[in-house]
Formats: C-alpha cells, structure tokens, sequence
C-alpha cells in the first residue's frame, strides 16, 4: 500500500530526503470533531433540561432521555473526543517521525468509516437499537465496524512508524501505542454478543461476568481513549506550545509503563457492594489507590514543562486552555481514586457526584485540551494568525465558568440524594420514604447544570466562528514540504552506554509487544477466574430462565433506555434494604444477558418492585406518570400502548408443557435437555410444525411437546385453557397457567 503515496520520497545531496505531511486528513479530523461536538454538546444539554423539565421529551419516542442520553455519550466521547484525537494523533505523529502517513488510502477509509459508524449511531440510538451497555451501547454489526477502522488506523500508525526517519520514538508515541492496542482488546472482549437478527443481539456473557467485563472496558475506555492519548497529545502540544522540552524524560517513562500497568486494574470499582465477588472488589480498590502516583506524575510532567513560560499563561489562549485541561485532568484522577474507597463509594455510587465526577474530565481534560489544540494547530496549517485572541480569551473563560456551574451542582445534588437516602426517623422509619422527594430536592441543582452546559456550548460556537474566520483569512496547504535526514541503521544490539528504554525506543515492534504484556496482566487476572470459578457465582434453585413475555419485557426496558435512571442492584445497606427490599445475589442473575445493574439512580432501585403493584397502575405509570407518581420526572410512554408489539425477533424460541422456555437459540447445548435439543432441529427445519414425543412413564403415557413461540396463541391454549368454553377435563392444564393467562 506504499504506493499510495502520492508525493514519493526522493534523495538529495546529504543524504538529505525531502517529503510531505498529509494535512488534508488532518483537517477533515478537524472538520469532524467541530461538528460532531456541538451537536453531540446540544444533545447533552437536551437531555440535561429535560430532567429539569420534562416536557421537553416531547412525548416520542424518539426524543425521550432514555434513548438520547446514549447518543450524547457516544457523540460527545467517540464523534467529538474520538476525531480529535485522530487530528492530534495525525498531526503529531508525522512530524514526530519525520515521515508522512504510509498510506494516505487507510487514512482516508478510516476517517469516512469512522464517521459512518457516528451516523449509524445517530440513526440506531433514538430508535431504540442499543446493547444497554453504558459506553458500548452500539449493536453487534456496528461494533464490527468500529474494530475495522480501528485495524485500520492501528496498521496505518504502526507502518508509519516502521518508516520512520528519526531513530527514538519520542514519549507520546508510546502513548498512542498503548491506546491502539488496549482499546482494541477492550472493545473485541466485551463486544462479544449472540446476534438474534441484524438490529437485535445479546450479551455473550450474563449477570456478574457481564458487569465485570463491561466495567473493565468501561473504565478503561476512559482510561485508554479519554486519557493516554490525550496524554501523548500533552507531551506533544504543551512543549510546542511553551516553546519548552518535557519537563523530565525520566518521569515520562515511570509514568508510562506504571499508568499503563495499573489504569488496567481499576474497573471493578464501579462495582463496589455489588454481588462482585469481594476478591474482584478489593483488587479494584487497591490498584485504584495506586493509580494515584503515576496519573499525577504525568500531571506533574506537564504543568512543570511550561517552567520559565508562566508569563506566556496570561497571553496565549492556547497555554490557558492547556494549563486548566491538565489541572482538571489531575482533579479527576485524584477525585478517581478517592471514589473507590468503599466508604466514599457508599456514599457517592448512583448519585449524581459521579456526573460531576466525569463531567470534570470530560470538560476540562478532553474539552479543553481539544480546543487548545484547535487554536494552535489551525493557524499554522493555514498560514495566518488567530482571527481573534480576544474571542479565543472570551471562549475560555466562558467555557472554565460553565465547567464550575456545571459541576459545582451536580456535587451539591450528589451529596443531597445520598443524605436524603439514608436518614432515618427514632422510630427506625426512612425520613424521605418516599424516592421522588429526593428527586424534587435537587430539581434547581438541575438548572444550574444547564445554565453551564449552555455557557460551555456558547464557548464552542465562539470557537467555531474563530476557526472559520482564521481559516479564510489564510491559505491552506494540503502536502506541506518537509524534509528530513534519512534514517541510519543501528545494530539491533544495544550500543554502548545506551541505556536499556533508550535502546527499546528504536524498537516498536518490541515496545508494542512489551507494552501489551504489560495490560494483559492485570485484565487476565480479573477475568479469567471470574468467567471460569464457578464458585464466584452461587447458583440459586429458585432462579429459573426468563419466559417469552419476561424476555419482551426486558426488551422493551432494553430499548427505552430505562437503566440510564433505574438500578436493579440493592445493595446490603441497611436504608436500601429498608427501601427495596432483600439485597441483590449474584446468582439471580445467571440468565440476564445483558446484566441492568445500571450506574444512576434518577429514580429508584426497580430489581424488587415485581409483583409490587398491580397491572393496572404500571399500565396508568407508563401512559402518565405523573398521574400515579405526582411529581416525577418520568416522561410518557405512551408509543408503548398504541403500537403493536413486534415479536418477529423470537418466533422460534421454543415453549414446551413441562419447563420454562429458553430465548438463547445458540446455547441449547448448556440449557437443552436431550428433548428440546432434538425439538429444537426439526422446529427450525419446519417452523410451522409441533415436535411431539411420547415416553412411556409407568402404567401411562406421556406426551412432550414442543413448538415454535408464534404458535401458541393459535393451537395449544385453544384445549389447555380454563378460560376456553370448549375447554373439557380430559385435556387438563399441564403447563404454567398463569402463562396461558397472560398470553390470553
């Protein structure tokens, strides 16, 4: 692929080689990033005032907060965040190595794919096609998709890099390293699903193993896409902008290979007093504490290279929005570790603190330090100036005083719903028994959120207006001419007196190599025996695979995005007891494919409210909620009662007279008897067909039946039904009648 360098390299005296940087992909990033970011920022905002106001889901489904919250999230993490760690990455990376982009081909199919995966998901979202899981929500097709433009993007640097002209990798390339192969690991093992149709899929793995493993990419999709290549992009852009070397060399590699190592461990403190296994909880508690060191280290590394450029500070906008993106940056990962400690935990988990937590590092590490980049890069690819310092300053200090009214609340609100959740009256009663009154309490903590997410979008729009006005005052320049030394051959030995990182930094493939050993640890140690000990997850008698009408109703949970305000995880706390109802077990979910553990509660905990109320109010809650909860923040659903329920997805899942039925059609070896293994071959060959056998019992004969789903309405309910006026004793019901009641 070589070739399809459009500029080739060519030798001139001195060994002097003269070549091109590819800008054009580098500003389609730019491009993209803008773009994606305000809209992914007006999504979020929506979604910010429709918890204040209501109303403003609109009553569609296809605006609720449950379905938009999602594509706020992604738009926001892998359109805004993710492009511009692409035009970074591009940017840097050429000049780095002295060399252009191997194949200006894959730049260019991994940025038109990238962007059609962010319109799928802009598509998918609202309609209600989603995984549930938090960060990973997209279906299995798209994940497909994502892990090919990854590979893409991987094989691109890494060529590069092979090509090089300069002899060490300087520390930032270390970092987008780590982040293609951490990222790549991450999204392939909890990707794993059982795809039902092209738009429906379950999770692979169920219950505990399902939220270790989304927790484990989860907080490492923060780690390894929100942090270390924003940090090889600080180690790039700071010194360039301060005009000033790293701060130390040594530091980087400390904080390196011990931020790649332990950021590793962390997940399963997102999962504290869940029914984790302990073990799992304490070891995400302990490297949690650790993390502590490198992460600050790294901060550290940063603010001190803009030593002897602090006067700079007070001019550039670039330095201001850099110095606070790398203070926020050390805020959060102090606030990280501090959060896992399982009395903090207690307190913070399923409040919104942890919105304000993330919102920290969303904004002002990856926020800030985009914008940073943008002003310093867009200039000089152009060839002018900055339009406006003035409007760059303005942008600044706008979008810092939306980042404090946009967090300051959500810690207010965090610290009043964990208050108000746990107190109780002398008589042993909850003082707030009643969840929506901790809800009302921080409705104006909810304002103030948008009165600083809108000052942060105005920020942006700034921006926006700055950069398009930059841009025409100048001239752009697609191939710009560079030129470089070729690259002499060292021994593939180590040299005298160079020192042993010295020596790997010639050596990606090796550094690669060493560094994926080094993540591999700590996620083999935390998964394997969680997904292969049994004993990690105590099997419950009573727990029995859902029903086809269970299985819908998750469905539609699924689709609506209700784990993004609901939990179904009680945890041993004496007031969530008191509240909900007997603390959650890790075998009640050994059929949940995904788990609904959910990380939020804007409402309350839902895993004990079955059989709580009758059919009746669920049907009134869901057309208006507002008329059986006075107050509640719950939008409409009433689509729900006007369409007709489309099981086309589950028509072959097979019901039979004597056990439950199973929705999995790939996993009949695990939860199939002999039987319905056999049942399970002929209905798929005849779909319209009953599979019968007779086994003789005794002095009698029984008859086993087995039939695809769509089938039941119409056949067996006809004769096994007491509701039937045809029904006669001599077909007595065999099967679950309070099935067959709630078919009819």
């Amino acid at each position: 692929m070589a070739e399809t360098i459009t500029n080739p390299v060519h030798s001139s005296p001195g060994n002097v080689e003269h070549f091109e940087y590819d800008n054009d992909i580098v500003r389609k990033f730019i491009i993209a990033s803008v773009a994606f970011g305000i809209i992914g920022m007006l999504v979020g905002l929506t979604a910010a005032l429709q918890l204040a106001f209501p109303v403003l889901n609109f009553d569609l489904a296809y605006t609720t907060f449950g379905r938009i919250r999602p594509l706020h999230t992604n738009a926001v993490i892998f359109a805004f965040v993710g492009n511009g760690i692409f035009m970074g990455v591009y940017y840097s990376l050429q000049r780095l190595l002295k060399a252009r982009m191997w194949s200006d081909k894959l730049s260019k199919i991994h940025f038109w794919g990238w962007q059609f995966i962010i319109v799928c998901a802009a598509v998918t979202l609202p309609l209600g096609y989603t995984s549930s899981k938090e960060y990973a929500e997209l279906e299995w097709w798209i994940d497909i998709l994502i892990a090919l433009m990854w590979v893409a993007f991987g094989v691109n640097m890494i060529w590069t890099i092979l090509k090089r002209r300069v002899q060490h990798m300087y520390v930032a390339i270390w970092f987008y390293i780590a982040t293609f192969v951490t990222v790549a690991m991450l999204h392939i093992f909890n990707s794993f699903e059982l795809p039902i149709t092209f738009m429906k899929s379950y999770s692979w793995y169920s219950g505990v193993q399902d939220a270790l493993v989304q927790w484990w990419y989860g907080h490492n999709a923060v780690a390894f896409f929100l942090t270390t290549p924003f940090l090889g992009l600080m180690y790039y852009f700071v010194p360039k902008a301060a005009n000033r070397p790293v701060y130390s060399y040594r530091l980087s590699i400390v904080h390196f290979w011990s931020l790649i190592f332990i950021y590793i461990w962390a997940g399963p403190h997102h999962l504290l007093y869940t029914s984790l296994p302990d073990w799992a909880q304490n070891l995400g508690v302990a490297f949690s504490i650790m993390l502590l060191a490198p992460s600050w280290g790294g901060m550290i590394n940063g603010l001190l290279t803009l030593r002897g450029a602090w006067d700079k500070v007070r001019t550039d906008p670039v330095l201001k929005f850099m110095v606070v993106a790398i203070t926020g940056y050390g805020m959060a990962t102090f606030e990280g570790p501090m959060l896992s400690l399982k009395n903090v935990n207690a307190i913070a988990h399923f409040s919104d603190w942890i919105i304000a937590h993330v919102h920290v590092g969303a904004l002002a590490w990856n926020g800030f330090f985009t914008f940073g980049m943008l002003y310093w890069m867009i200039p000089r690819m152009f060839k002018t100036t900055l339009y406006s310092k003035s409007l760059a300053n303005f942008h600044f200090w706008i979008g810092t005083l939306g980042i404090i009214l946009y967090t300051l609340p959500m810690y207010v609100a965090g610290f009043v719903q964990a208050s108000m959740w746990k107190q109780f009256n002398p008589d042993g009663s909850l003082t707030y028994g009643n969840f929506l009154e901790t809800v009302n309490e921080i409705i104006p903590m909810y304002w103030m959120r948008a009165i600083g997410g809108t000052m942060f979008i105005i920020g942006a729009i700034v921006m926006l207006y700055n950069v398009v006005r930059t841009v025409k005052q100048g001239s752009g320049v697609e191939d710009e001419l560079a030129e470089a030394a070729a690259l002499t051959k060292v021994s593939k030995y180590r040299t005298k007196g160079e020192g042993w990182h010295t020596w790997l930094e010639r050596k990606p493939i090796k550094l690669t190599i060493y560094a994926t050993i080094a993540i591999l640890i700590g996620g083999a140690i935390q998964i394997i025996p969680t997904l292969l000990v049994k004993s990690n997850i105590p099997t419950i008698s009573s727990v029995k695979p859902y029903t086809p009408l269970e299985l819908e109703g998750r469905d539609l949970y699924i689709r609506e995005g209700c784990v993004g305000c609901h939990s179904q995880m009680v945890r041993p706390f004496r007031s969530e007891v008191e509240r909900y109802g007997e603390y959650s077990k890790a075998g009640e979910f050994v059929y949940d494919h995904p788990f609904l553990w959910g990380s939020k509660r804007t409402g309350p905990d839902l895993h004990r409210i079955g059989g709580k109320y009758s059919d009746s109010w669920h049907l009134n809650h869901m057309y208006d909620p507002q008329s059986t909860s006075p107050g509640s923040i719950m939008p409409s659903y009433k689509w729900m009662i006007r369409n007709e329920l489309d099981k086309s997805d589950k028509d072959l899942t097979i019901t039979t007279s004597f056990t439950s039925p199973y929705p999995f059609k790939n996993r009949q070896g695990r939860l199939f008897d002999e039987f319905q293994q056999r049942a399970w071959v002929a209905i798929n060959k005849k779909p319209d067909e009953f599979y019968v056998e007779f086994v003789q019992e005794q002095d009698r004969t029984r008859v086993r039946v087995a039939r695809a789903d769509r089938l039941y309405d119409q056949t067996c309910v006809n004769c096994h039904n007491p509701h039937n006026p045809a029904f006669e004793k001599r077909w007595p019901v065999r099967f679950n009648t309070q099935k067959v009641k709630e078919r009819q």
